[in-house]
């Protein structure tokens, strides 16, 4: 009966995958804000503790007011910041005279020589040098923008289509926010039950071991989930003083930039530093080093403080695990399949640990009899 029942989930589950995004994303919401709710419901006012749904409508609007606040301040910064970063990147392509790209040539070639580096960045048609070492900059460069332009031409042109499938995602994307936020309520509202609700699925005699199983996931899932939320705002903040203090441009980009891309484990890291690198070298090699050493001070302060302090042990998977999570979530299922790769390996590997563990219970040899007492 109850095997049946579980094969009828899974058989559903499998046939309606393609809206399942939305659910998921309110468990992660919901999963969240749990821990927050349950606080408030302690609270006791004339004696009587607080509804869930009370605790859950307090929250909303604390979260709402941070939305509005956030728009109202944070989001023209990050407009404006991105119209200066478009428009400085058109002028700085539109200025790539073959002069300029000379000069760039020369001047990296220098440097270049001054390491022992023998790579020259010659013209087109020209013999290379002495070391049999040579770079055509201004054809890779051209290559590159002819490509570029071409794309846009295809792409990016086409104004009437584009404007209406920025309209459509627009709404498309209020729609799913405003209905992962509804779910996500309702979930919140039902914690306890739905959690009852999923035991009695389970045979009365292996409800004992169900509920190990769902603390057991539940300590993975805190640290990585709630833990890695925590690490991406501590990530985006630090990032943001250390482009403040090095006056990198566009630190609200970029410091965005670096706190969204922190939830994917190791390649949001890599990603997010490319451009915090790149801009900083817009303002000289000593900027741009030092950009780097920030970036990379913060991820060992990750590595070493902030994971073992905010995840905990029971947290902890291992980076070739999260490197394998992260490919096989992003090859099957895209940018959401990284997204959501590792909290899934961390379930799987909390089970494969309990099952581990309780083979290993059966298999040990049973403990010698007692000797009797001697007389």
């Amino acid at each position: 009966m109850f095997a049946a029942l579980w094969v009828l989930m899974a058989a559903a589950l499998v046939a309606f995958r393609h809206v399942l995004l939305p659910f998921a994303i309110a468990f992660v919401v919901a999963y969240l804000l749990e821990p927050l709710v349950s606080r408030l419901c302690r609270w006791r006012i004339r004696g009587r503790a607080l509804p869930r749904w009370v605790a859950v409508i307090a929250l909303y609007l604390v979260f709402f007011g941070g939305l509005y606040l956030f728009g109202r301040l944070a989001v023209p910064q990050l407009w404006g910041e991105l119209a200066t970063l478009t428009r400085k990147g058109r002028d700085f392509f539109n200025g790539l005279t073959p002069e300029r790209i000379n000069e760039y040539s020369s001047t990296i070639e220098g440097w270049l020589y001054s390491r022992g580096i023998p790579l020259e960045l010659s013209a087109p048609g020209e013999e290379s040098g002495r070391y049999g070492l040579s770079f055509d900059l201004e054809h890779s460069i051209r290559q590159g923008l002819d490509g570029l332009s071409k794309a846009m031409k295809t792409h990016f042109f086409d104004a009437v289509g584009w404007m209406q499938k920025l309209v459509g995602g627009v709404l498309e994307f209020v729609f799913r926010f405003f209905f992962i936020l509804m779910v996500a309520a309702f979930m919140l509202v039902d914690w306890q039950r739905i959690g009852r609700y999923a035991r009695s699925l389970v045979p009365p005699q292996r409800r004992d071991d169900f509920g190990e199983l769902l603390t057991a996931m539940d300590e993975k899932l805190s640290g990585v989930v709630r833990g890695q939320a925590l690490i991406c705002l501590v990530n985006g903040t630090l990032t943001a003083v250390g482009l403040i203090l090095l006056r990198v441009p566009f630190v609200f980009v970029l410091s965005t930039l670096a706190t969204v891309l922190s939830a994917i484990p190791i390649f949001g890291t890599i990603i997010s530093s490319v451009p915090i690198v790149l801009i900083g070298l817009t303002q000289g090699l000593k900027t741009g080093l030092g950009a780097l050493l920030w970036i990379v001070g913060i991820h060992a302060l990750e590595a070493y403080v902030l994971n073992p302090k905010i995840m905990g042990a029971h947290a902890h998977i291992h980076p070739v695990l999260v490197a394998f999570a992260l490919l096989a979530g992003e090859l099957t299922f895209g940018f959401v399949g990284a997204l959501f790769a590792v909290p899934v390996a961390g379930i799987l590997i909390a089970g494969f640990e309990l099952l581990h563990e309780r083979a290993q219970r059966k298999l040990a040899p049973a403990p010698p009899p007692a000797a009797p007492n001697a007389q």
